[in-house]
């Protein structure tokens, strides 16, 4: 294991216990213990960590024997910000394209985007996306007709909202979780 994974590994151990009230009842040797064996996680969390993500463990999926790592920044992680929704979004936009989607770049990453339970659930753990907002996994029965969902935190209540999906601004990206 290199330095940067070592210190990345350090990182993660700092925000576990900062934030003890995401993972109650996760053992961090446990989880260290897991990241050392699946170095291409590790990797994962790195680019998460690197794009602003400030990843942590949220959770435990007991049938499957992995660890659920979500992105916990306050806000939509500034490296992964004005983006369309996907891939057919940014085709279907003929003038000031985005530099890419959401989708993709999830994709791109090895991470998935949250979906609109996964968001409310998150949002249980502290309080995110209070000046941003973050793009969801979509329903297909939204999408197909060209909507694309997002979440945010206003007036002390989670919100999704919609907007057409070939939309981006500055003020949103999107979250991702990983198992591990």
């Amino acid at each position: 294991m290199d330095a940067t994974h070592q210190a990345l590994i350090q990182t993660l151990k700092t925000r576990f216990e900062q934030h003890p009230q995401r993972h109650p009842d996760i053992d961090w040797m446990r989880v260290q213990d897991r990241l050392k064996t699946c170095m291409d996680k590790l990797q994962i969390l790195l680019a998460m960590e690197q794009s602003g993500g400030e990843p942590d463990v949220i959770g435990f999926d007991a049938t499957r024997f992995e660890f659920i790592f979500c992105d916990c920044a306050p806000e939509s992680p500034a490296g992964r910000r004005s983006l369309c929704y996907d891939a057919q979004a940014l085709e279907a936009r003929k003038q000031n394209k985005p530099a890419g989607s959401a989708v993709a770049m999830a994709a791109a990453m090895g991470i998935e985007l949250l979906t609109e339970a996964q968001y409310q659930e998150l949002q249980t753990l502290g309080e995110f996306d209070l000046k941003t907002s973050s793009w969801l996994a979509t329903p297909a029965e939204i999408r197909d007709r060209g909507g694309a969902i997002f979440g945010d935190r206003r007036f002390g209540r989670v919100f999704v909202y919609h907007n057409g999906a070939e939309s981006y601004y500055s003020a949103r990206g999107f979250r991702g979780r990983l198992l591990v």
